[in-house]
């Protein structure tokens, strides 16, 4: 493992702002994440809540933020289920941070939060984000046209998700 998962908090804020701003190029129409301390310390609130879970990427060897994971909306009783979102900062993308740093968060979606189900809402054309879903274990469902708001249009995004009993059978996300 290279990475650690990290709760968001107030001692990486001009940290994550800056690695925001770096990576404006990189996210280009992808992801939105927050760029000011205002923007920043409301995520952090976020996170804190009960419908929220977020951790940072952190390098093990460097201690520098790689990216960010994210699962909202989480809706209990009978559902079971929230809504993933991830991203890496540049330059650290293509690197396989993402993945290793979504295999450990799945383990603690479905084990210590024991969620059903997680879905994750990709656009189309963001194919490497479409592969690491896909290499995880996660089918697509179906598209949702004009589904989320980013940058300020309207994008279309497939549906991909992934049951509890499917990530148990692909032994914890190491399905390729």
């Amino acid at each position: 493992m290279r990475i650690q998962l990290e709760k968001p908090s107030l001692k990486r804020e001009e940290e994550f702002i800056a690695a925001t701003r770096r990576s404006r190029r990189f996210f280009a129409g992808f992801v939105s994440p927050p760029s000011s301390s205002l923007d920043y310390r409301e995520y952090v609130k976020r996170c804190r809540s009960s419908n929220c879970e977020g951790r940072l990427v952190v390098s093990l060897e460097s201690n520098e933020l790689l990216g960010v994971v994210n699962l909202n909306e989480i809706v209990r009783r009978s559902f079971q289920s929230g809504f993933l979102g991830y991203y890496a900062f540049s330059p650290h993308g293509g690197r396989g941070y993402m993945r290793e740093a979504l295999q450990g968060f799945l383990v603690e979606v479905f084990g210590n939060l024991s969620l059903h189900r997680v879905e994750a809402n990709i656009q189309p054309g963001n194919e490497k984000s479409i592969e690491l879903v896909r290499s995880l274990g996660f089918r697509l469902e179906g598209l949702s046209p004009r589904y989320l708001k980013i940058a300020a249009r309207w994008c279309d995004h497939e549906r991909w998700a992934l049951l509890v009993e499917d990530w148990k059978e692909a032994k914890g996300g190491s399905k390729k």
